[in-house]
């Protein structure tokens, strides 16, 4: 479904308002003393974000399944494509994005591939580069492509047939670097291999620093043997300072050798970090369980929480305790049974780790960091809290402040207000790959939440979940989404896995809203499928989601109440050379007419000018617009000045200062 935009054409008012600000809205000829007409110019409708009319009944309910064929719902976005993945790809999970020029770069399981989206209608695909590690999260900068691999199947040399001991010297798991001088011919040309792989990372351009590039590598998985990377350790820090728990990796990249790229520190931002509180299990988690127990399944508790084994696992637990007996594996006695029925819960911490002292304390890496060059913070997205931290010195990153959450299952990634203001943290319940958007969810659990910033301190605001109960056979929590540049708002696009794309407002901290949204039904009508939005950003205009089974969406924003056209033409004024989303840039307009007429729709939707000063504002903009160039910096001086005297009589004095300071920009322009 779509809501159109509705323009209202003409001069709005009253003879009398015309007359007050009649010296604002006469533009008068080179050749003649008598006044030009009034352009005429549009009055887009705008609604207040506090009452929004989204569909009802939600048309994301109920959705027919299918792979390529699943019905779909949209409000307030258009579709500009759906490009599937070529032959090599498909059926293997697409990942992260970054973008170059007029490239979109997509990571997959199995390697890169690299579409050019200059014509977002007809994507092409210029490079498929078949190099398999999971993730393959990737960024850029400059003629340097970055690509994570964390499993234990990439192989230094990019080959597709894996790595089948436990230690070897084949296998990658750190960063690979590119060189895409020519994007449609990488050359791989080094790496840089960590203790515990690289799940994530992010890449910082330091502002007081061309040389070089640092990127900040993210692991999660276990610690790799001592005898595959030297050095390694799994140990407590307590007992092996050089343990590689508890720490980050900075890699130092000189950007005149590429190939020198090595760690530089390991800062240990978690020291002192408790155990964050955590929340039980959902209503629906508590039915099955109740239910699990009444079959008579096995029984286990981890991290506190009661859990069923699965067929499949309780099988291996089995085996585990026939083999202890000499026995032979597939032919459990009741003996077996009962004991794994006792030891349930030992043997899964044994092997997961769930029970020793390292389970009592805080995390012991982070998921996700998003770098804020320009405001010298970083967003840590650090699995059991969200950590702000100062990177003003890029090699040795300090924590400035830390915030759990018991809503809070595992802190994924972070976005900051354009100002920096604000900080905005996802939880990845359940991992991606569970129903967490079921009906009977609580909000507050698998959403995102709002903080303010305030003396290098963060202060809860409030949650935003997608707002579309999803069904059980579709993966759906808080993803990885970008802002969109929106001038004087902060707008962000964001995936929720099978639960589609949302677009929300989060400029009141306190009342976050969806203003649009895309959705298709489940992969599959039966099962549980891996599908859905893993990462949505906004890019030059268009707006980008890997989806990770059926390629690759671009969209487009359309205009309605709670967005204009206006303001969709002020964010496209926006011109990235490249993105990276872990990486945030921090938008700056040019003047435009654009500029100038979203921050005078925003400040007609929340009724923070008077409608004379609007009409004045329209008005003047309209005929500045249509004048010769030697009347407009005349018209819009005077316009600019007649607004910022209004100022101190709206109730946001500063957007209307703005206003006045875009105007003047204009009248500056060439």
């Amino acid at each position: 479904m779509k809501k159109n935009h509705i323009a209202q054409k003409g001069k709005a008012g009253s003879v009398w308002t015309l007359l007050a600000v009649a010296v604002l809205f006469v533009t008068y000829s080179c050749s003649s003393s008598e006044p030009m007409v009034d352009a005429s110019y549009d009055a887009p409708m705008v609604k207040s974000l506090d009452n929004v009319s989204a569909p009802s009944p939600d048309p994301r309910v109920g959705l027919g399944s299918g792979l390529f064929d699943a019905e779909e719902a949209i409000w307030n976005l258009e579709k500009l494509s759906s490009t599937p993945p070529p032959k090599d790809f498909l059926g293997v999970t697409n990942s992260d994005l970054a973008f170059k020029g007029k490239y979109a770069i997509q990571g997959n399981y199995n390697g890169v591939l690299v579409w050019d989206i200059s014509d977002p209608v007809n994507p092409v695909l210029v490079k498929e580069y078949l190099c398999p590690a999971s993730q393959s999260d990737v960024s850029v900068y400059g003629n340097l492509l970055f690509v994570s691999g964390e499993g234990f199947s990439g192989r230094l040399d990019c080959g597709t047939e894996g790595v089948q001991t436990a230690v070897s010297e084949d296998r990658l798991r750190g960063i690979r670097i590119f060189d895409i001088t020519d994007i449609e011919n990488p050359e791989y040309i080094s790496n840089v291999q960590t203790c515990r792989g690289s799940h994530t990372h992010s890449v910082l351009k330091d502002p007081e620093d061309d040389e070089n590039v640092y990127v900040y590598v993210s692991g999660s998985a276990p610690v790799r043997p001592n005898e595959e990377l030297p050095g390694c350790s799994n140990a407590s820090p307590d007992d092996d300072p050089n343990s590689a728990l508890f720490r980050i990796e900075v890699i130092k990249v000189p950007l005149a050798n590429p190939q020198a790229a090595a760690i530089v520190s390991s800062p240990r931002i978690f020291e002192d970090l408790e155990e964050p509180p955590t929340h039980g299990l959902a209503p629906a988690e508590k039915e099955a369980l109740m239910k699990a127990k009444a079959e008579g399944k096995f029984i286990f508790e981890f991290g506190g929480i009661e859990r069923a084994m699965s067929d499949g696992f309780a099988q291996r637990m089995l085996n585990v305790i026939i083999e202890e007996r000499g026995g032979t594996a597939g032919e459990p006695t009741a003996a077996d049974t009962t004991a794994l029925r006792e030891r349930a819960t030992a043997l899964i911490n044994q092997m997961f780790g769930g029970g020793g002292d390292s389970n009592r304390k805080g995390p012991n890496q982070c998921h996700d960091i998003t770098l804020y060059p320009e405001i010298g913070l970083a967003g840590g997205a650090c699995e059991g809290y969200g950590l702000l931290l100062d990177i003003r010195n890029p090699e040795n990153p300090v924590r400035i402040d830390a915030v759990a959450d018991s809503n809070f299952s595992y802190w994924h990634s972070a976005t900051f207000s354009n100002d920096g203001s604000k900080v905005l943290f996802t939880d990845e319940w359940g991992g991606g790959g569970q129903p967490k958007c079921r009906e009977s969810d609580p909000m507050e659990w698998g959403a995102n939440a709002i903080f303010t910033i305030e003396d290098g301190k963060m202060d809860f605001k409030e949650y935003y979940k997608l707002p579309a109960p999803q069904t059980t056979r579709e993966n759906c929590v808080a993803h990885n989404g970008s802002l969109i540049p929106v001038p004087g708002r902060d707008i962000m696009i964001q995936s929720w896995y099978q639960g589609g794309i949302s677009l929300f407002d989060w400029t009141n901290p306190g009342n976050p809203v969806e203003i649009g949204f895309h959705d298709r039904g489940p992969v599959a009508a039966d099962r549980m499928g891996s599908g859905g939005s893993w990462s949505v950003y906004w890019y030059n205009g268009v707006i980008v989601s890997s989806e990770i089974s059926r390629g690759l969406d671009l969209f487009a924003l359309e205009a309605n109440p709670y967005l204009t056209q206006n303001e969709i033409d002020a964010a496209n004024t926006v011109i990235l050379d490249y993105l990276n989303a872990q990486g945030q840039p921090k938008f700056v307009w040019p003047n435009s007419f654009a500029l100038s007429k979203a921050y005078v729709d925003q400040l007609a939707r929340n009724n923070e000018l008077s409608p004379a000063g609007i009409e004045m504002a329209r008005q003047g903009l309209a005929n500045a617009e249509a004048a010769p160039a030697k009347q407009r910096k005349d018209i819009l001086t005077k316009l600019a000045t007649e607004v910022e005297s209004l100022a101190s009589a709206s109730r946001n004095s500063d957007k209307v200062r703005k206003l006045a300071e875009s105007m003047r920009g204009l009248a500056s322009n060439p």
